[in-house]
This record gives C-alpha cells, sequence and structure tokens, in this order.
C-alpha cells in the first residue's frame, strides 16, 4: 500500500507543476489563466507565444513522463525483482495521477490544464505504441479539421482502445480500467470545447501569431 500511496502523491505532486503559467510569468509578467482560454496548457500558451507554448508542450510531457518513470523506480525499490504485473499497475497509476494533477493542481486552487501532453508523456513510457496511434489519430484530425480540442478528444477516445489491442497480453482490466479512466477525465475536460464544437462557436487553431 505505501509504495501505491507514493507513487501517487509523487504523480500528482510532479502533475500539478504548473510549467505554463510559470513561464508565461517569469517571460511574459503575465497571468495565462487571464488571456484566452484561461487555460495554462500549452494550446492556449501558444496564443501568446508560440515558444512558450511548445515549451509548455514538452515540459507538460516530461512531467507526466518522469512520474512513470518514478513508478518503475518505486516499483523495483519496494520489491527485489521486477513484477510486470505489478509494475504496469503502478505506472497506470503514475499516469492517472499526474494527469489529475495537471488538471486539479494544489498550487492553482485546483484549476488547471486539460492534461493531454502530461497524458502523452507517461503513457509513452507505459504504451509507447498505442500513443504513436493515438497521436498519429491527433495528427490525421488536427490537420483536416483544425481543432485542436477534437482532435484532443477523439485521440483520448482512441487512446485505451488502441492500448487493449496492443497490449492485452501484457495489461490486467485493472490497467485497462485506470487508462480509460485517465481517458474520461481528459474528454471530460473539455466540456466548454465540446460545447462550442457543437455549437459551431469553437475557434480553429493557427500557428500564426497575432
Amino acid at each position: 500500500m505505501i509504495p501505491v500511496l507514493l507513487t501517487a502523491a509523487s504523480s500528482y505532486l510532479l502533475g500539478s507543476i504548473p510549467f505554463g503559467y510559470i513561464l508565461v510569468r517569469l517571460f511574459r509578467g503575465q497571468d495565462i489563466r487571464r488571456s484566452g482560454s484561461g487555460n495554462i496548457g500549452a494550446t492556449n500558451v501558444a496564443r501568446s507565444s508560440p515558444g512558450l507554448g511548445a515549451l509548455t508542450l514538452v515540459l507538460d510531457a516530461c512531467k507526466g513522463l518522469l512520474a512513470a518513470y518514478l513508478a518503475i523506480l518505486i516499483a523495483n525499490r519496494t520489491r527485489g525483482s521486477s513484477d510486470d504485473n505489478r509494475l504496469y499497475l503502478m505506472m497506470s497509476l503514475a499516469a492517472l495521477f499526474a494527469i489529475l494533477g495537471h488538471i486539479f493542481p494544489v498550487w492553482l486552487s485546483f484549476r488547471g490544464g486539460k492534461g493531454v501532453a502530461t497524458a502523452v508523456g507517461a503513457f509513452s513510457l507505459l504504451a509507447p505504441y498505442a500513443m504513436l496511434g493515438a497521436v498519429g489519430v491527433f495528427l490525421v484530425v488536427a490537420f483536416a479539421s483544425r481543432y485542436v480540442s477534437l482532435s484532443s478528444v477523439t485521440a483520448a477516445a482512441v487512446f485505451p482502445l488502441f492500448a487493449w489491442f496492443l497490449y492485452r497480453a501484457y495489461f490486467s482490466g485493472i490497467e485497462i480500467l485506470v487508462i480509460c479512466m485517465t481517458s474520461i477525465f481528459i474528454i471530460a475536460r473539455h466540456h466548454e470545447n465540446i460545447g462550442r464544437l457543437l455549437s459551431g462557436r469553437e475557434p480553429r487553431f493557427s500557428f500564426r501569431h497575432s
């Protein structure tokens, strides 16, 4: 139980580091929550500064990757040998809590981002081929629609299917359930975007800096 709690706590704290907020505050002296969509994630940061948006994307992904890697270290340190089933569970929990940390950061009154980049980083270590497939779906939808929100929701929806199909010989039902939970949280966090998409009011993304 202690390794699980340690993994959950460390992953949440890593995930809750608000890189988008910090970068915009440091380099532009602004509160990113008061511009654009008010989100602290890479897409909204990129509306103010494409460079900072790219850096936010990388750092948010890295904190998910680090959370999953720490889960491996904790699992191996607390048991003499690597038990794959336990390892996969710890890594999936790390991904879940890192994403929850990003969405509900304690440092910003539990109002954070949407967890997409953090999920990419965490699941790239746990299920790399499934994540590659989800990223491919994201890119196809993004180029076809120019809606980042639609691309993110679609990728989050298909990722558990890819994970089950490609890793069903390795993941138990618990890991798949945790993965499904992460997708549900990410999709739910896009509820405002989904409403705007349905009403035709969602802005299309452009890399051109205004």
